[in-house]
């Protein structure tokens, strides 16, 4: 039997009926105020069923059976964009008025057109040199929120269990303030260099990138022998594609096209928590 699930802030009736038309289910359960589960439907609409939850403005999620959270072992997810808000190291930017130049470099590199991240990273970072360190902080007080939802899906991955990991193209002085904030039992970042107060310009050892997410996630899954199918793992830009590709739970939240393209699983619509409506609690 396979499930549709569909979720959307404002729910409209007339548009799930329509969808259940088109997916020939067997019947409607309604999982709250913004998620229902047609039950049975047919897998071989999902071409139209994505095409209507485009235009309906809707996140749909096709499941074969569906499983039990506590059955997973891992929530991985990327931190800017994902996470939070903000990309960090744009916001830093913009403390030296060089916002511009450094977002057009991230938004390349998130959209896959460079693909060389760790080059793309050393050249955003070079330009923040001579920025007062204390810019950090107040890109974290003022500037950095969490994204909707995300407090609700890492406090109910906690507690059933999973292990929480943070992997980020992004810098520790956020991962590590947002480890204790949010009580993640993991995080991997990049180090910015700074002397005497002020940043320097370069990063402090090996670069977190594609590769290097992958890395932490494959570790952690070895160590607690996880199969793809107990790992969920969220990000938005290319540099999260192959630690994406190590989960069956691959999700593209607000993500560029290169990633929805590729993820199993996206959010266009619905806030990081929707993703426990997937799962049987």
């Amino acid at each position: 039997m396979t499930h549709l699930i569909l979720q959307a802030p404002n729910l409209v009736a007339s548009n799930i009926e329509k969808i259940a038309a088109i997916a020939s289910a067997g019947g409607v359960q309604e999982l709250g105020n913004t998620a229902v589960r047609l039950l049975d439907v047919d897998p071989d609409a999902r071409p139209e069923v994505q095409a209507c939850c485009d235009e309906f403005g809707m996140d749909y999620a096709f499941f074969d059976q569906i499983a039990r959270l506590r059955d997973c072992r891992i929530l991985a997810m990327d931190m800017d964009s994902t996470l939070v808000n903000i990309e960090c190291i744009d916001e830093i930017a913009d403390m030296a008025g060089r916002k511009a130049e450094v977002a057009a470099i991230t938004e390349a590199a998130m959209r896959g057109e460079i693909k060389d991240f760790a080059e793309s990273l050393r050249r955003r970072v070079a330009l923040l040199e001579g920025v007062e360190a204390a810019a950090l902080e107040s890109v974290y007080e003022q500037r950095l929120r969490l994204n909707p939802g995300a407090e609700n899906l890492i406090g109910t991955a906690r507690r059933y269990g999973l292990k929480t990991l943070l992997v980020s193209g992004g810098f520790t002085f956020f991962t590590e303030r947002l480890k204790a904030r949010l009580g993640l039992d993991a995080c991997h970042a990049n180090v910015l260099d700074v002397s005497g107060g002020k940043l320097t310009g370069r990063v402090q050892g090996d670069i977190v990138d594609a590769q290097g997410k992958a890395a932490r996630l494959a570790s952690l899954a070895q160590e607690l022998a996880a199969a793809p199918e107990q790992i969920i793992a969220v990000g938005d830009g290319a540099n999260d594609l192959k630690m994406l590709a190590l989960a069956k739970y691959s999700v593209a939240y607000r993500a560029k096209p290169v990633v929805r393209a590729q993820a199993n699983y996206a959010l266009n619509v619905s806030p990081l928590d929707a993703i426990l409506n997937w799962f049987r609690m």
